[in-house]
C-alpha cells in the first residue's frame, strides 16, 4: 500500500490515469473532491494501461482513481464522496431529479416568454406555455429513445398493450400537441390529441398504481429512466387532459 509522504492528515494520495488518449473524469472529480474538503493533494498520473495494469493488480484493485488518506485505501470516487458523507445513489435506485429539472426549466421558460412578451410573468399565457412546454420536453426525453420507451410504456399503458405501436407514436403525439399550444395554433388538432393521449394515460397509470398497487419505472422521461410511476406520469396526463379541455373553451369563448 502506497504510504503518504507528508503526515499531516488533511494531505492525501491520489492515483488517476492521465493518458495522451484518456483523461479519467473520476480522477479528475476526485482531485477536485479532495481540494473541496481542505485536502492537499499528492497526485499521482497512471500514464500508461501497463502502468495501471500494474498499479491494479498490486493493490488488488479492479478500477482508478484510487485515493488514499493516512494510509488508508478510501477506493475509486463514489467511495470517496461516502467518506466524506456525501450520498451516492445506486445505479437503480429511484429519483425524481430528472422531472423535477424539466418542469423547473419549463416554468422559467414560461414565465421569459410571457416577459417578454407582455411585459409581465404574471399572465394567463405564462400557465399555458409552462404546460405546452413541460409537454414538448417529456416528449424530447421519449424521443431520444423511443425503443426503450415503448418497451417500459407496456408494463402499463392499456392501449399499448393492445396495440403495440402506440407506444411509438405517443411521444410523436405529445411533441405535436405541445408545439402547436406554445405557437396557440391549430387547436383542433392539439387539443383532441392531448385528450386522447391524457385521459388514457391518466387511467393507466391510476390502475397500476393505485388499483393494482404496482412498483413500476415510469416511461414519462424516456427508456432507461428510475422515476417511480406515480404521481409524476399521473400530473404529466392530468395536465394534458387539463389543455386538451381548456384551449378549445379559451379559443371558443374568445
Amino acid at each position: 500500500m502506497p504510504k503518504d509522504t507528508v503526515s499531516d492528515a488533511k494531505k492525501a494520495v491520489l492515483y488517476r490515469m492521465v493518458m495522451e488518449d484518456h483523461l479519467c473524469p473520476y480522477g479528475l472529480k476526485s482531485k477536485d473532491l479532495l481540494e473541496r474538503e481542505g485536502y492537499e493533494v499528492e497526485d499521482h498520473h497512471l500514464t500508461s494501461r501497463a502502468e495501471t495494469d500494474a498499479f491494479k493488480k498490486e493493490h488488488g484493485v479492479e478500477t482508478t482513481p484510487q485515493t488514499f488518506i493516512s494510509g488508508e485505501r478510501i477506493g475509486g470516487y463514489d467511495a470517496l464522496r461516502k467518506h466524506f458523507g456525501q450520498e451516492v445513489r445506486g445505479e437503480d435506485e429511484t429519483t425524481y431529479q430528472p422531472v423535477i429539472a424539466i418542469f423547473s426549466v419549463a416554468f422559467l421558460m414560461a414565465l421569459g416568454l410571457s416577459w417578454a412578451s407582455f411585459g409581465s410573468v404574471f399572465t394567463l399565457r405564462a400557465f399555458e406555455w409552462f404546460i405546452a412546454i413541460s409537454m414538448c420536453f417529456l416528449a424530447v426525453q421519449k424521443l431520444k429513445d423511443v425503443e426503450g420507451f415503448s418497451t417500459m410504456f407496456l408494463n402499463y399503458d392499456l392501449l399499448a398493450q393492445r396495440w403495440v405501436r402506440y407506444g411509438y407514436i405517443y411521444p410523436f403525439g405529445e411533441a405535436l400537441a405541445g408545439i402547436l399550444m406554445v405557437a396557440g395554433a391549430l387547436v383542433w388538432i392539439s387539443a383532441p390529441v392531448a385528450l386522447f393521449i391524457g385521459t388514457i394515460g391518466a387511467v393507466s397509470v391510476f390502475k397500476a398504481v393505485y388499483i393494482d398497487k404496482r412498483e413500476l419505472k415510469c416511461a414519462c422521461v424516456g427508456g432507461g429512466s428510475n422515476v417511480p410511476l406515480g404521481f409524476v406520469s399521473l400530473t404529466e396526463n392530468l395536465m394534458m387532459i387539463f389543455m386538451g379541455l381548456w384551449m378549445p373553451a379559451r379559443a371558443f369563448f374568445g
